[in-house]
């Protein structure tokens, strides 16, 4: 075989492909996005649950004033039973 050979077939080869898709020119394209209305009542919520405090001062101030008094009481059998449901949801 002859290296020189080679060369003929590639350019056989060359000669029969079919030409590639071509590029029009002028026309611009660009990428969209659209979010469905859920999808941006979603993100609604998102933000407004990441704006809202961790914490409900209202209510935290008056449990620790009470703490602090010595004032507030927890019944044994209402933890017990809230223990109890907490232990048979898992």
């Amino acid at each position: 075989m002859r290296i020189g050979a080679l060369s003929q077939v590639q350019q056989i080869y060359n000669a029969q492909k079919k030409p590639g898709v071509q590029k029009k020119t002028g026309a611009a394209f660009a990428d969209q996005v659209q979010i469905s209305s859920m999808g941006k009542d979603f993100q609604i919520a998102k933000t407004a649950v990441a704006n809202s405090p961790d914490v409900r001062e209202e209510l935290v101030a008056s449990l620790k004033e009470r703490i602090q008094n010595g004032t507030y009481e927890v019944d044994g059998g209402d933890f017990a039973d809230k223990l109890l449901q907490a232990y048979q949801s898992l």
